[in-house]
């Protein structure tokens, strides 16, 4: 393991996330509670026994930065070890910018190289699973492998949204589609990929390959030594809205595989208003709290079910939060009702509200592919009127306030958004 580097991919922007997304780079939203999407990867890092992880940022880095630091809370500090942040090599052109997975690591190889690694680990920030690196690693040596691609079985319908491979019966790869629309296998790339490094270095520099799976897998396949490692763990993409959704209501649901706790799951607890030093969890007498994560610093007098509290968010008495996601240190007061609603950090429900108690709603009309199952989602920052009643499918934008609202019904289907010329720079 000591000459492995990770090149942790950390710099989507996470468009299908919408509002979750705006105000930070995706590995960067909240998620499980106390959590952010990219401890997995972190964690996984750890927990393997790698001691090098070069985390590469682009879109809105600075929460990322902050998180990490130098990564003391995932053992990556000292003389022998490290967690490097590397911002992306902007110049004078917009092309400077990384164009897909596998720019992001040729523009980096003068990182690389004086560190000598034996092979490259390249990772995506936005997968929540626990996998140990080793025995992969393990897998590529002793097949003398290219490339190695860990890979699971998906539902057929799902085949669309990935890389797809069809192997022998040595799990060498013999056929390749990228997000095929009809495929003849459903074993789907996971995004963790092991490289020889000196086999990617040849095959990158001066080539015109930008992206791994649209580009450099198809051409190695049939070519050089591709290779796709088994794995049938518990792994989530989590980019979109539902997916993000359903992926911290599994958390929830002991059959599901997801398990923080035995996953050894690390996050910085120096942030946020610092983890570590917030008071326990406050359950009131009145309180109803059934299958939840409660987070240090809540103060819960309502009733909370199939949810998830990030550290400091208060439920008044009264108030109802039900198969939801809620972040750090929003208040849901007295009266309010919450149902499968996702509110970002800083937000306040108005008592009395009632968000998401309606069947069967029409698509967010502006974001009709981001917005559908019937989820709503309330921004950083939002302040939701008292009384007000919001339909499904709904988008309340970062900063809305009560004046921003139309009145006291806001239909299924609906963006709530601040009013012009009063909407924050960057959100």
């Amino acid at each position: 393991m000591r000459r492995t580097l990770v090149m942790l991919l950390a710099g989507g922007g996470g468009s299908r996330l919408n509002v979750l997304a705006r105000p930070r780079a995706k590995p960067a939203v909240p998620f499980g509670g106390m959590y952010r999407i990219i401890d997995f990867a972190l964690s996984n890092v750890m927990n393997s026994g790698i001691r090098r992880v070069a985390v590469l940022t682009q879109y809105k880095p600075l929460s990322l930065n902050s998180h990490i630091g130098g990564g003391e809370a995932w053992d990556l500090h000292g003389r022998t070890r490290g967690a490097k942040i590397l911002p992306p090599r902007t110049g004078y052109a917009e092309s400077d910018w990384y164009r897909g997975t596998a720019d992001a690591i040729r523009q980096n190889f003068d990182y690389i190289d004086p560190l000598d690694p034996e092979r490259l680990l390249v990772l995506s920030g936005d997968h929540v699973y626990s996998m140990n690196y080793e025995p992969m690693i393990a897998f590529h040596k002793e097949k003398k492998a290219d490339l190695t691609i860990a890979m699971m079985h998906v539902p057929w319908e799902d085949v669309r949204h990935f890389g797809v491979a069809e192997v022998d019966g040595e799990y060498r790869v013999t056929g390749w589609a990228e997000k095929p629309a009809e495929s003849k296998s459903n074993l789907a790339s996971l995004g963790i990929y092991v490289f020889d490094t000196a086999w990617l270095r040849r095959v990158l520099i001066g080539s015109a390959f930008h992206d791994f799976g649209h580009e450099i897998i198809p051409a190695a396949v049939g070519r050089d030594r591709v290779f796709a490692y088994p794995f049938d763990g518990y792994w989530r993409d989590v980019g979109t809205i539902e997916a993000y959704w359903e992926a911290n209501m599994d958390l929830l649901d002991p059959e599901s595989g997801a398990d923080l706790h035995r996953w050894r799951v690390r996050t910085n607890l120096e942030l946020e208003g610092r983890i570590g030093d917030r008071p326990p969890s406050l359950i009131a007498g009145s309180a109803d709290v059934r299958r939840a994560i409660v987070s240090p610093g809540c103060h819960v007098r309502g009733s909370v079910r199939r949810s998830v509290l990030s550290p400091g968010v208060v439920v008044e008495e009264g108030a109802e939060v039900v198969d939801s996601v809620v972040m750090h240190n929003t208040v849901v007061a007295a009266g309010a009702r919450l149902r499968g609603t996702i509110v970002d950090k800083q937000a306040r429900i108005g008592a009395g509200a009632t968000i998401g108690f309606d069947d069967d709603p029409p698509p967010n009309r502006r974001s009709p592919d981001h917005l559908h199952t019937g989820l709503i989602v309330v921004g950083r920052g939002a302040t939701v009127p008292p009384g007000v009643r919001v339909g499904g499918n709904t988008i309340v934008e970062p900063y809305t306030v009560e004046t921003d609202f139309p009145g006291r019904e806001v239909a299924p289907g609906s963006t709530v958004a601040p009013l012009a010329g009063r909407r924050p720079a960057g959100v």
